[in-house]
């Protein structure tokens, strides 16, 4: 048998706790470094603590292990991918595991709590770049068609939906709205994005035409005198929420006979997709969709690339 990997002596002043005390306080002054240096929102955090956690449970069920996140070695952290390999969970959701597990030895090893970070020399998995799902702009201008606008709720729907396809915002940014963050005579909608950080983007006068006739004439129904700094609100007067407005998009879309799968995010990526195939630059798009790294933007020139080809295939006499 191999011998076991040898513990940090740096840890011995931690023995006197028990596993999950030590962990629990550990996660507690991770999440708080995380907050404070990054401003991640509560689900983030929540994130991160649920993986770390998971670690933690497979780590006491290991025989050669006392369960204490700061005593794992680099062995256990191998173990611990091999068993999810062997479950076959998802590799984006291995990926995402082995990624907190990085920056939470990262920072234990910036605090002086460990002398050596067992994550070193473990490469993330490379995953297959899906491309995101988006619309077409004959099925987005389908979609916008299908609110019935003679009627409050209806015309709320076509301005939440004429504001996500105009602006690319998150639907969590949409449904946050408050009215103070919407300037009519500006053209713009200031929204606080990822990371607490804000961002200004332009409206377009459609969706504009669109808000301005929502607040006349839907809104002051929909509250029924009541008072809310929301922008959009339900027929109970309360703000929309992510979920409900969800279901609301999806309702829309069986209606304007869209089958095709959406996510919470299809209206953003018609956003960022239609904007590259009417020659945006992609500078522009990340600078648009909040995205701090333009990484992540670039996923969307896969999407305009394809478009391209097809465009050649069919009117390219040699296409």
């Amino acid at each position: 048998m191999p011998a076991m990997e040898s513990r940090s002596p740096s840890n011995a002043g931690y023995c006197t706790m028990s596993a999950p005390e030590l962990n629990t306080g550990l996660l507690d002054e991770f999440s708080d470094a995380l907050w404070l240096e990054d401003g991640l929102s509560r689900n983030t955090l929540e994130s991160y603590r649920s993986d770390l956690r998971k670690f933690s449970e497979w780590l006491e069920k290991q025989s050669c292990s006392d369960g204490v996140l700061i005593n794992a070695t680099h062995s256990d952290l191998l173990g611990f991918l091999a068993y999810k390999v062997s479950t076959k969970v998802k590799a984006s959701t291995t990926s995402r595991e082995l990624s907190s597990l990085k920056r939470f030895y990262r920072f234990l090893l910036r605090q002086g709590k460990i002398q050596v970070d067992p994550s070193l020399n473990i490469d993330t998995p490379k995953l297959p770049r899906n491309l995101p799902k988006s619309l077409t702009e004959v099925e987005v201008e389908a979609l916008l068609k299908v609110p019935d606008v003679e009627r409050p709720l209806g015309l709320r729907d076509r301005a939440m939906l004429e504001v996500l396809y105009a602006s690319g915002l998150r639907v969590s940014e949409l449904v946050t709205l408050k009215v103070a963050q919407v300037s009519l005579n500006m053209g713009v909608v200031r929204v606080m994005g990822k990371g607490s950080k804000e961002r200004l983007a332009p409206l377009g006068e459609e969706a504009l035409d669109w808000i301005n006739r929502y607040i006349i004439e839907a809104r002051p129904v929909l509250l029924g005198g009541k008072i809310s700094d929301a922008l959009f609100v339900t027929a109970r007067s309360a703000a929309m929420t992510r979920q409900a407005f969800w279901h609301l998009i999806k309702r829309h879309a069986r209606q304007a006979g869209i089958d095709k799968p959406l996510s919470p995010h299809t209206l953003r990526h018609a956003f960022a997709t239609h904007l590259l195939n009417h020659g945006a630059d992609l500078r522009v798009v990340q600078l648009l969709l909040g995205h701090a790294d333009i990484s992540t933007t670039q996923i969307y020139t896969h999407v305009a690339r394809e478009r391209l080809k097809q465009l050649h295939a069919k009117h390219h006499p040699r296409g």
